[in-house]
């Protein structure tokens, strides 16, 4: 048997940050961004994921998130699901949590120090009311030239659909919800 030669490395080229939206109304857009993620970090980027509406309970991507420091920084700024699930926070609570992670994730994008940056739940947040499309859109305008910027979550804004450079739809055929089985460890959360 011969030895097997190592793969042939593609060679570098200058980055063209892109603008990716992961949208639809079934479960996996916070995965695919996971999963970026990991993919990114696996090339030496540096990855910050600011959740908008996580951030009251506890998910597997935050001891996830720890493994893969410091390469990868994850910050659950929401404050719940908004109106359901026993949410009793006034909604102007909900609405500063998404306006502080708006800035934060402004101010990161525009530090340098990161090759992606990925806001989970952004489109909700918007569909919500708690940010205004035109904050997101002045956001995006901003994204330095060779950074990557996904935006997550169901019900992406027309505006955000027509600037991205890629959009992905998860669609819902068929859930475990619907056969009345409990969110899973490791899957759902």
């Amino acid at each position: 048997m011969e030895p097997r030669k190592a793969p042939e490395r593609i060679p570098e080229k200058p980055r063209r940050g892109l603008v990716l939206v992961i949208t639809g109304d079934g479960k996996g857009k916070t995965t695919s961004c996971l999963g970026m993620a990991v993919r990114a970090v696996g090339y030496g980027m540096k990855v910050l994921m600011v959740q908008f509406i996580k951030g009251s309970l506890h998910y597997g991507e935050l001891d996830g998130a720890k493994r893969l420091a410091p390469e990868f920084e994850l910050l659950p700024m929401g404050k719940g699901f908004v109106g359901i699930r026993g949410d009793s926070l006034p909604r102007e609570e909900h609405v500063a949590a998404a306006h502080e992670a708006l800035s934060l994730a402004r101010e990161r994008m525009l530090s340098g120090r990161y090759d992606v940056i990925i806001l989970d739940e952004v489109n909700v947040a918007i569909h919500l009311g708690l940010l205004d499309v035109k904050e997101v859109l002045a956001l995006i305008g901003e994204k330095p030239p060779n950074v990557h910027l996904i935006l997550s979550g169901r019900n992406a804004h027309e505006e955000v659909i027509r600037v991205a450079h890629l959009v992905s739809e998860v669609r819902s055929i068929k859930h475990p919800y619907d056969q009345g089985i409990e969110a899973e460890k490791g899957i759902d959360f």
